[in-house]
């Protein structure tokens, strides 16, 4: 085992231990109301003295403690940057539309990244572009010109989205991390799959689908368009001569099966990582895995909040890493 690596993935391996597992998410499901879901998740350690009985707040703590263990590990936060991507851009996306649209304090952002809301907004509102990084540049200033010409949100959206996929996808490129290079494919793949599934539904065109897909190896961005723009039986079809044939199986089954493929699919790109001891893989993992297991309980909390019955919620719910 690299030296770089013996005490991560030890550490890493006893906190797998705490990870939810499919079963822990049905006893979850079987809880009998919101309130108990709250106290279930307490006495597994969730959230801390500050944040009993505040479900956002116990999330936000758990997302938290991800990066608290990364950051005891000694390795080197460049290689988390891929999965800090979607945050980043967010916060771009908000700070764009807060100096754009002159909205105060309606837009939300994040504060556990490289640039934070506040320095974000700043960037912006001197259009200091240059500041931002390489891959967020060009999309920046776009997406900015755009809104201001057009006042056209879902345009600036577009522009922004698929840069973040962009930037995601060359960092899988360029990583000698066989992980970081699946996840990136995985992630890119599914986003052009669930954009050509929306537009379908919305009759949008296949320009507005070309600008919005990003190009990955698995899918033809040409191919998957085309085919949303004759139907979802031509989606499905398209995906059946592909890796991701599964997805056109939860596509034609429903909505909520679609949603959880899309995540589990990710779940299954990086399940290799438990029998993996040699890299950083399993502590890459071990992040995604704590994400998809803080946004699954989110779907059951919301799911009980609303009086949802079990059997709704279960078919919303994702895969569990262990």
């Amino acid at each position: 085992m690299s030296e770089e690596y013996t005490y991560a993935v030890a550490r890493i391996r006893a906190l797998e231990v705490s990870l939810f597992s499919n079963s822990t998410i049905d006893q979850l499901i079987a809880c009998q109301d919101y309130r108990q879901c709250l106290q279930f998740l307490e006495e597994k350690g969730w959230g801390d003295s500050e944040t009993a009985g505040n479900a956002e707040a116990i999330l936000t703590r758990e997302e938290e403690k991800i990066w608290e263990v990364v950051q005891e590990l000694s390795i080197g936060m460049e290689n988390f940057d891929v999965l800090s991507y979607p945050k980043l851009f967010h916060n771009l996306k908000a700070a764009i539309k807060a100096v754009c649209t002159q909205e105060k304090n309606r837009h939300i952002f994040y504060e556990d990244v490289k640039i934070p809301g506040k320095e974000m907004l700043e960037i912006i509102q001197e259009k200091n572009f240059g500041k931002l990084p390489a891959q967020m540049q060009h999309a920046a200033e776009e997406a900015y010109e755009k809104l201001l010409q057009t006042g056209d949100g879902q345009l600036c959206d577009v522009i922004i989205d698929k840069a973040a996929l962009e930037a995601v996808y060359e960092a899988g490129k360029v990583s000698g991390e066989p992980i970081i290079r699946d996840y990136a494919e995985s992630t890119v793949a599914v986003a052009d799959i669930k954009i050509a599934v929306r537009s379908q539904k919305t009759a949008k065109s296949i320009e507005f689908m070309q600008r919005a897909m990003a190009e990955c190896d698995s899918i033809s961005v040409d191919q998957l368009s085309k085919a949303a723009l004759s139907g979802m039986d031509a989606i499905c079809d398209y995906l059946r001569g592909t890796a991701y044939v599964e997805g056109a199986e939860a596509l034609a089954e429903s909505a909520s099966a679609f949603e959880r493929w899309c995540d589990n699919r990710i779940i299954e790109t990086i399940s290799p990582q438990k029998y993996n001891a040699f890299t950083i893989g399993p502590v890459i993992a071990y992040v995604i895995a704590r994400q998809n297991e803080i946004k699954t309980v989110r779907i059951i909390l919301s799911g009980k909040q609303n009086d949802l019955p079990e059997e709704s919620i279960r078919e919303r719910v994702r895969e569990m890493y262990v």
